[in-house]
């Protein structure tokens, strides 16, 4: 008699069991850390699961080692074959160097180099690199080719029930841990294989537990699912959020995650480069961003979660080190409230310290961009920011009060790439100073209302917060003669109260900011 098979989620939960005998020949468990969100009012009680403390700094060693433990002889023989945007591609040549594997990985032509240079330290001589295609999925149909044409055994991702089972096993860890039970986990989703083995077992475990799936708003192939029934193809996904960026969710994972979620959360671009801020401010974890996503739903949901105890997973640490930069100079990195505006003001000297002693007193300037364009207009760009919210919200009634014209620049362009435009026509004579003045409130302000008022008017400034002691700010000031400019650039002393170094940059400099 044919022994009748079990339903994927009592399957799932058994290669669960059996993947806890497998996965610790290659890695040790994680930890989980107490992570104390800042700000006024309750919060919840947040537990983070660092998966990025592992080996290979991600948790995708887990599926990946417990899928090629159970390789028979003939398939070791034979080689595997793989397609990863990186941290999964790092758990296979983990496994194949231990096991004496050979495998062949592609990878998008976009893989961080960091990614490729982990999968060679991992690897060494047992994984070979291809770079293929632009995007996760180009690299998975060039795998696929290579495994039906070689023989070779295609490892997925996620959608594979060892490998899903492999990440369920870090939810084991946690239900060991002693911390539970949790009111409510918060599960990054990309192909879906790390949520399904973790919700699974935790819902195992703690049936009352709040499941919730977290996706990129421009890379939620989960929710799209989940909504249409089956797993569909996204048009276009969003890669910022790499390690996550998949076009359409894994059948198996999906077959899970419809039954164990209780809601789907979306969280954008801004949000999670302010959960990677907050996890190097609270553990000082440097987080890729795929990893903080769950923290950036925690944190959307902040109020209802009060007093709750949550479960975060951060699921790698594997970021580009210029992608880091990147996302620390973003406006969503930002600690504080902020608010991105353009101002009209009146073209004649003077305004613009009258703009900023009135309507923006008490604010953070963090990015200051403007050029003069017209004659009687300008139209300078802030990026400000304060502590309290209210602020901020505030600052559109009193640019109406004080008469000023504004409109906002959410997601501008221009402004990301600092397009700053100036028009040398409409200058007289003017200088420029490279200024570098002590980051305290009020320093910038008062080299400007000592040394510049009354003498010449603003034509170009370029300013942008960057965390250090000192700010830095290339300045334009354009004079009525050539005798008052070349006065005051004589006079100006290049150190003084509230800066550091004042510069007055030479002829060939200034021509080439003039365009001449």
């Amino acid at each position: 008699m044919e022994r009748e098979e079990l339903p994927l989620d009592r399957r799932l939960r058994q290669e669960t069991l059996f993947a806890r005998e497998r996965v610790y020949r290659f890695g040790q468990a994680t930890p989980l850390e107490h992570l104390v969100l800042p700000g006024r009012g309750p919060g919840p009680e947040i537990w983070v699961k660092r998966e990025d403390l592992c080996a290979i700094k991600a948790y995708k060693w887990r599926g990946a080692c417990n899928r090629m433990a159970v390789l028979s002889p003939e398939e070791r023989a034979a080689g595997v074959v793989t397609a990863s945007a990186g941290n999964h591609a790092q758990g296979v040549a983990l496994a194949a160097r231990s096991l004496g594997i050979e495998a062949r990985i592609y990878m998008p032509r976009s893989t961080p180099r960091v990614k490729q240079a982990a999968v060679r330290h991992h690897g060494g001589s047992h994984v070979e690199i291809l770079l293929s295609g632009d995007s996760y999925d180009e690299a998975v149909t060039a795998a696929r080719e290579d495994a039906q044409a070689s023989g070779a055994t295609y490892i997925h991702a996620y959608d594979d029930l060892q490998v899903m089972a492999g990440q369920g096993t870090l939810a084991d860890e946690v239900v060991l841990s002693g911390h539970g039970p949790f009111d409510a986990a918060y599960l990054q989703i990309g192909g879906g294989g790390m949520a399904a083995g973790v919700s699974a077992w935790l819902r195992t475990y703690w049936p009352q537990i709040e499941l919730v799936g977290v996706e990129g708003s421009g890379q939620a192939s989960m929710k799209a699912a989940i909504e249409a029934g089956e797993p569909v193809a996204l048009d276009q996904v969003d890669i910022f959020c790499d390690g996550t960026a998949v076009r359409k969710a894994g059948e198996l994972p999906f077959a899970i995650c419809r039954e164990t979620l209780d809601r789907m959360v979306t969280v954008s671009n801004a949000e999670v480069s302010q959960a990677i801020r907050q996890l190097w401010e609270g553990l000082r974890c440097v987080s890729e961003p795929s990893g903080a996503l769950g923290l950036a739903a925690v944190m959307q949901e902040r109020e209802k979660l009060a007093g709750k105890r949550v479960l975060i997973v951060i699921s790698g640490a594997n970021i580009d080190f210029l992608q880091l930069g990147l996302i620390a100079q973003s406006e969503g990195s930002a600690p504080n409230a902020t608010r991105s505006l353009r101002v009209r003001i009146p073209e004649r000297p003077g305004t613009m310290l009258e703009l900023l002693d009135t309507c923006f007193a008490g604010l953070n300037i963090t990015d200051f961009q403007y050029g003069k364009t017209h004659a009687s207009d300008a139209w300078p760009a802030f990026t400000i920011g304060a502590e309290d919210p209210a602020l901020i919200e505030a600052l559109p009634e009193k640019l109406a009060a004080g008469g000023f014209e504004w409109e906002d620049l959410s997601g501008a362009v221009d402004l990301a790439f600092r397009a700053i435009s100036l028009h040398s026509e409409l200058l007289g004579f003017p200088a420029f100073l490279r200024l570098d003045f002590y980051e305290r409130p009020g320093a910038l302000h008062d080299f400007l209302d000592k040394r510049v008022r009354g003498r010449a008017s603003l034509c170009y400034f370029n300013y942008r917060q960057s965390g250090e002691r000192i700010g830095r700010a290339l300045i334009g000031l354009d004079f009525a003669t050539e005798a008052e400019r070349d006065a005051f650039t004589a006079a100006v002393p290049e150190h003084g109260e509230g800066y550091r170094s004042c510069k007055v940059l030479d002829s060939r400099t200034r021509a080439r900011l003039l365009g001449q």
